[in-house]
Parts: structure tokens; sequence; C-alpha cells
């Protein structure tokens, strides 16, 4: 009998044993899938979600965007909330809610209602997501079994996305959008019974909420791009959009005030002084801004232009997340001979090729010849930037610190990602508006009278004209998402400072980076 178990099957460490370690591991595996996979299981379902509650394409975006914002902003608050309360409590809190947000979500009836069960899923996942991570530190016992668990968590995250656009083009073909929703719930009931069983309840640590500092920059991001969808909407100088800028301004400015002066601040501040990590995050910040304008924009077009069924969309995407495995894998072995930076700028640059070619999309462009393609050198991008990214998120991080350090790396990808597909919308919106006179007075030339008054009643053009107009504000949108990837290419560039030989001071923070 091993000499460190205990008869509940728990060691003295606090690390569970035997069938024990292979269910806790069950539990917040399937935790941090159920999460991970919930960004692309909707975007599948994005044009049907639209279609049943009304949404424009301008506001649809925040079907995404309400619930990475919450995620990210609320992301580092959700892991010191598990060190200080408890992370099996916390844990079992966040999943029970991001379960019944998707309850929520499944049952909603018109545009508030889904937004808001898509920022209280963001919440639950804001919560559940750091803790589940964290939770394998306390477990599992340091040595083989502790990189295993790490390594299913990886494995796990990476393969959410791909599981996500299956399992959303199955749901939504077979049976209705409101099951990306309600296939939460059960899983969550699942997990959140078993976790009470199998994990263990971690020690608690002294310490206090940065609540203002979580608040100030959650709504302060909302605003901001509450700003940028409104004048995709209503134009710039509309008085809401002016307001939410200014708003926007105060509460960033604000929170930047209040970590400088937070004994424990949700986003230390003071990680942002060494050249790389910023640099890194900043790479990161222009990268995602142009990944979730790129799923966004393609998801619309492939079923709306092309007609793809949601399946046969889910599986059109797949090979973005065979590529980037790949490009993810061998990046990895090449990293000690190259160094990281070859990997960042080259994907960088990989992206920008991807995304110009997809500037030249139109209504007869086809996947092979159109889609395909660009999403190959978008895939490899990603692929050789996110193992680079995260190594040099935790270059000289002292090991207390780790976690912030990845956190903020996760972070700056949902925040960023959710700024940039706004940013992108209102690129959309204008171009759209600016292609439509001439596409209404084709249409109006042509109509029967029949068709005419259905126009002036919902003010939406039928196809062909309605994808010619779509197709034009989803080329305009790819042209700045190619800038951001430049932008990003041209950071880790000029700020990346760091040779093949200093990589060896990272080998300690290998394990963080796998999970």
């Amino acid at each position: 009998m091993d000499a460190n178990a205990s008869p509940t099957g728990k060691g003295t460490d606090g690390a569970v044993r035997g069938n024990g370690s292979a269910l806790a591991l069950f539990v917040i595996g399937s935790c941090q899938l159920m999460v991970v996979l919930d960004i692309t299981i909707v975007n599948i379902a994005l044009p049907h979600i639209q279609t049943s509650l009304g949404f424009s394409t301008e506001s649809l975006s925040w079907v995404v965007s309400a619930y990475t914002l919450a995620f990210g902003g609320l992301l580092l608050l959700g892991g010191r909330t598990g060190d200080i309360l408890g992370r099996k409590r916390v844990f079992v809190f966040g999943v029970l809610l991001f379960g019944l947000a998707s309850l929520l979500g499944g049952l909603a009836q018109n545009e508030a209602q889904l937004l808001g069960a898509r920022a209280l899923q963001g919440v639950g996942g804001a919560v559940a997501s750091p803790t589940a991570l964290a939770l394998i530190t306390t477990t599992f016992r340091e040595g083989p079994s502790r990189n295993r668990a790490f390594g299913v968590f990886a494995g796990v995250s990476a393969a959410g996305g791909a599981i996500g656009l299956l399992a959303g083009g199955v749901l939504v073909e077979w049976l209705d959008w409101r099951w990306v929703f309600f296939v939460n719930v059960p899983i969550a009931l699942v997990v959140g019974t078993l976790a009470t069983r199998v994990l263990h309840e971690s020690a608690r640590h002294p310490g206090h909420f940065d609540l203002a500092g979580a608040l100030l920059s959650t709504v302060g991001m909302v605003s901001l791009v509450y700003g940028f969808i409104r004048a995709a909407q209503d134009g710039w100088r509309d008085p809401f959009t002016l307001a939410s800028f200014g708003t926007a301004v105060v509460l960033l400015t604000l929170f930047v005030v209040n970590e400088r002066r937070s004994v424990q601040p949700i986003t230390p501040l003071h990680m942002f002084a060494d050249r790389n990590r910023a640099g890194t995050y900043g790479t990161m910040l222009f990268l995602a801004c142009a990944i979730f304008g790129m799923f966004f924009f393609l998801t619309l077009f492939v079923q709306n232009v092309l007609g793809f069924s949601p399946l046969r969309a889910g599986l059109a995407f797949l090979p973005v997340s065979v590529i980037i495995a790949i490009a993810a894998g061998v990046t990895s072995r090449l990293l000690p001979a190259f160094g990281p930076k070859p990997f960042m700028v080259g994907g960088a640059l990989s992206c920008s090729v991807g995304l110009g070619w997809l500037t030249q999309i139109d209504v007869h462009s086809g996947y092979f010849g159109s889609i395909f393609g660009p999403m190959l050198f978008f895939g490899l991008g990603m692929g050789l930037q996110f193992v680079s990214l995260t190594l040099m998120a935790l270059s000289d991080v002292a090991e207390r610190e780790s976690g912030a350090a990845s956190g903020l790396l996760n972070t700056t990808q949902q925040v960023g990602g959710s700024l940039g597909l706004s940013v992108l919308v209102t690129v959309f919106g204008t171009a759209s508006r600016n292609d439509a006179p001439a596409q209404v007075a084709d249409f109006m030339a042509t109509a029967t009278p029949a068709q005419q008054v259905a126009f002036r009643r919902t003010g939406r053009l039928p196809d062909p004209w309605g994808d010619v107009v779509l197709t034009a504000g989803v080329s305009a949108a790819f042209v700045v998402a190619t800038a951001f990837t430049l932008v990003g290419a041209a950071i880790a560039l000029f700020a990346i400072r760091v040779r093949p030989s200093d990589l060896a001071r990272l080998k300690g923070h290998q394990t963080t980076t796998a999970a």
C-alpha cells in the first residue's frame, strides 16, 4: 500500500490516487472542453440564430463578444477567487453557472435574452477554466502523473475548437440551433456532481478581490466594443456612439489608476515592463483581432453565400484545426534550435497572406478556389505562433507569477478578439452601406411589386443582391484584418529580443506552457 495513501483514496499531499485520478482528470478535462468548444460550436449556429431572433449582421457579433468579453475580462479574477475561497467549490459553482446560462441561452426568445445568457456563460467560464487548471496541481502529485494531466488538459484545449465545429454542425443540421446551448446542460450537471465526489478541496490563501479592477476593465471594454458596433449601424456622429467611446476612455483610465494603486491588482501591470513579454502580448492582441473576425465572417459567407449546410460548414473549417496542430507540433521541436522570434514573425506573415487572399472573395468564389488555400495559410500562421507566444509570455517570470503571466495572455486573446471583431464589424457595416444603394437600384429595377413591398417592410435585399452587399462588407473587413496581422508581425520583429540560447532559462515553465 502507498505510504502516502489515506483511506479516502487521497494522499497526505492532497493528491488523488488510483482510479480517482482518472475520474478527476475526466471531470477537469470535460469542464475545459465545454468552455473551449463553446465559441466554435456557437459560430456554426450564427446564421440560424440571426434568422431566428432577427439579429442584424452587426449586432450578431455580440453573440460572440458578450461571451468573450465576460470570459476574458473576469478570467484573472476567477483564478484569484479559487485561490481565496477554495478551488473545488469555486470550480463547481462555475460549472453549474455555465450550465444554467447555457439553458437560458437555448430558451432565449429575443436578442437581449440570448446576449444576457452569453455574458453569463462567460462569467461561468471565467470562474471554471482557470480553477480547472489550478486543480491539476492540487489533485495530481508532481511528476509523471501531473505532467500527463497537463498534457490531457492541453490536448483538450487544442481539440476543443475542432470538436465544436463538428458538434455545432451536427446539432444545428439535425436538431436546432438551440441545441448548441442545451448540450452543455447535462455535461455541466454530470461534471458538477462528479466534482463534489472526486476532487479534493484546496487550501485557502489569504488575499482580497480586485472587484473594482474587474468591473472597470470589463465594462470599459464593453463600452468600447459597443461604440464600434454602434458606429457600424448608426454612424460615427451618433450621440450614443460618442458617449460609448467617452465612457470607455474614462473607465479604462480609471482601471489603470486602480491597478497601479491596488495591493493585489487583477492585472499586474509590471508584467508589461519586460520588453519581450510586452511584445508578446501585443502580438497576441493583433493576432486575436484577426482570428475572431476570420471565423465570424467566413461562417456567414460559406453558409449564406456558398449555401453550405451547418454540418458541411463545420467540415469546411476542419483543415484549419489540422494545420494548427501540425504546425504547433513542428514548432515545439524546432524552437530550441531557432528560438521563438522567427516563428512569431513568420506566423504573423503567413496569417497576412491568408487574409490578404480572402480580400479577393466575391459572390462567384468557390470553396477550394478562394477559401481552402487562405485557411491553410492562416492555420499555419496560428500554429507557428501559439507555442512561441505562450513560451515568451512565461519568459523570465517567477514561479509564483507564472499563472498571472499565462492568464494575461489568455485575457489578451479574448479581449483582443472582441475588440478586433467590433472594428471589423464597423468596417463591414460601412462597406455594406456604401455598396447597398447600387444593389437596391438594381433590385428595384427588376423586382416584382410583391418583392418591392417585402423589401420596404424588412429593409433586406433578397439574394443575389443581398449576397453582393454581404460579400462587399466581408472583403473590406478582411483588408483590415490583414493589417492587424501585419502590425502583429512588426511588433514581433522589432520588440522581441531573444536568442535560442536564452530558451534554457524557460525549461522550468514548460509544464505550465503545455497547459
